[in-house]
């Protein structure tokens, strides 16, 4: 599904990730751990084709072909999905029309029609019954006054309504409280399947209770120094990363 290999990257002349090797199969859960500052959020918004970060060398692979040269909409059209960390507002165009412009975008760049009118607004209220959005929700400006947690559901429904093969969920935990982060890792969970991946970004043990990934990776000054299961996770909760720094 996503094959990265040797990946260095920088953003304005500052080197931050530093050879990150990492394979991601057809219906995996990868969690990628880390302090701030690690590289985390870069190597997300690299796979998602931000502009703004510079590939100096290695390669980044999406269903065995290079992706390095697409841009961002054409990743989308690829089946990549990113979960912002800090979802941008767009005044005056609600979630609905979002979604519908959205949606039929990804389709007619994949060569489809449009999907009809209904069976669309009938898959949009499915999802937001799934994920307790109620109908006055849909009709406000996207992320306009939004709070943390209902910006990060929206990402979540987002996520489930373009339905990507590969999604990568950049701190979608942050700001949540108990009951929202059920309800958002409900929606993660219900897109696993065998022919869709995961990259659960996040700094906390407790989103991967109930997200639970098969592989942890900790990013150390931009490099994976660590992999092993969900235990790992486990043991950075109690320990930190100091740990691993000292070993």
């Amino acid at each position: 599904m996503l094959r990265i290999e040797n990946l260095h990257v920088s953003v304005e002349d500052k080197k931050i990730l530093n050879g990150i090797d990492l394979h991601v199969g057809p219906g995996e859960v990868h969690a990628i751990m880390g302090p701030n500052g690690s590289g985390k959020s870069t190597l997300a918004w690299v796979i998602a084709g931000n502009e703004d970060y510079q590939i100096e060398e290695g390669n980044l692979l999406f269903k065995g072909q290079p992706i390095e040269d697409l841009d961002p909409e054409e990743r989308a059209v690829q089946g990549i999905f990113l979960s912002f960390q800090y979802p941008v507002e767009i005044p005056g165009v609600t979630v609905t029309n979002f979604i519908k412009t959205s949606v039929n975008a990804i389709r007619k760049a994949r060569g489809l029609s449009d999907m009809p009118a209904g069976e669309l607004l009938q898959k949009i209220r499915k999802t937001a019954e799934k994920l307790q959005i109620d109908s006055k929700f849909l009709s406000r400006s996207l992320n306009e006054g939004f709070s943390g947690g209902e910006k990060k559901r929206n990402e979540v429904f987002q996520m489930m309504m373009h339905e990507p093969t590969l999604s990568i969920l950049d701190e979608t935990d942050s700001g949540l409280d108990i009951d929202a982060l059920k309800i958002v890792a409900r929606g993660v969970n219900e897109m696993r399947s065998p022919k869709r991946s995961t990259v659960v970004i996040t700094h906390y043990e407790r989103l991967l209770e109930y997200i639970v990934p098969d592989y942890v990776h900790v990013i150390l000054d931009g490099k994976i120094v660590k992999s092993g299961d969900k235990t790992l996770a486990q043991k950075l909760e109690a320990q930190g990363y100091d740990w691993i720094k000292n070993s």
